[in-house]
């Protein structure tokens, strides 16, 4: 191998676990988001759980930036919460914080 090809390799690499890294801290933050959401619409224990797993799954399965922020804001309005779009984005931006921080210390 040459030193161009090392570098690529290197590159490719480095992109690759970066890609990785980021997908976790995205899923970390979804079911955080997705706890903080089922406490407020009263779910516990396994209806709890199973919610913050679909949040994930949403993430997962469903193109563009805003797709989870509009599911907890219309199952949030839909169980008769009372609480702006904007707050369940900070709310967010907070959990993303959060979950970088666990997963850079994992």
């Amino acid at each position: 191998m040459t030193t161009f090809d090392d570098r690529e390799k290197a590159f490719e690499n480095k992109f690759q676990h970066d890609e990785d890294l980021l997908f976790r801290i995205r899923a970390r933050r979804d079911r955080l988001a997705g706890e903080w959401a089922a406490d407020l619409m009263g779910l516990s224990g396994a209806e709890a759980e199973a919610y913050a797993r679909q949040i994930v799954d949403t993430d997962i399965g469903t193109p563009g930036p805003h797709d989870i922020r509009d599911k907890l804001a219309a199952d949030l309005h839909a169980r008769g919460v009372d609480i702006s779009d904007h707050r369940v984005e900070k709310q967010m931006a907070r959990f993303l914080e959060i979950a970088r921080d666990q997963i850079h210390r994992a």
